[in-house]
């Protein structure tokens, strides 16, 4: 059955309360894709590794898509991987290829739009958190994807009260919880 047309303004109106953290996602639609409303300011500090491709648009306001870049280093003495920031700001929309680690940040009275599509059934999410003093991986969460709505927030919680996955093997740093100060692009 065909659903009808969403109105966004209308909807935020009556259901922004909805966009809680730490997350602040709401899925509108979730069968043949998922289209998750986003608003900010969120409180994670977590990247995400999805198998399939992300779509990014910005409705209100600018976020900020901290990602890591895998690609092999062209210069032996440039570590990889390396860490870097894409603004994207209201009226914008970037396509964020498949495993590619990933953290939107979104800031107050911001608005975005994510498409995903449907997860293979043999396909695993990744919740990954890294040192903020040594980039070292602290922890990682893996599961099959089938609820973003709730999947990804009782991970992100998890991580939030366990000392020990928060504790960096390598230099003993206690991985941060929310993102340090971020400032809106």
């Amino acid at each position: 059955m065909l659903s009808t047309p969403l109105n966004l303004p209308k909807w935020l109106e009556e259901n922004s309360h909805l966009l809680k953290p730490p997350i602040n996602n709401y899925c509108v639609y979730n069968d043949d894709v998922t289209v998750m409303i986003v608003g900010g300011p969120n409180s994670r500090s977590d990247y995400h590794i999805n198998t399939t491709a992300e779509w990014f648009y910005q409705y209100r306001g600018s976020m900020l898509l901290k990602v890591i870049d895998q690609s092999p280093s062209p210069s032996p003495s440039s570590p990889s991987p390396t860490f870097l920031d894409i603004p994207i700001h209201e009226g914008c929309m970037f396509l964020l290829p498949p495993n590619t680690p990933h953290n939107p940040i979104r800031f107050a009275n911001t608005v975005g739009i994510v498409l995903e599509q449907p997860r293979p059934a043999d396909s695993v999410d990744r919740l990954r958190w890294y040192c903020q003093e040594c980039r070292e991986i602290v922890y990682e969460a893996a599961f099959h994807c089938s609820d973003l709505g709730t999947q990804i927030k009782e991970a992100v919680n998890e991580f939030k009260e366990d000392h020990d996955k928060r504790t960096c093997k390598k230099c003993g740093a206690l991985a941060d919880v929310v993102p340090r100060e971020v400032v809106q692009p």
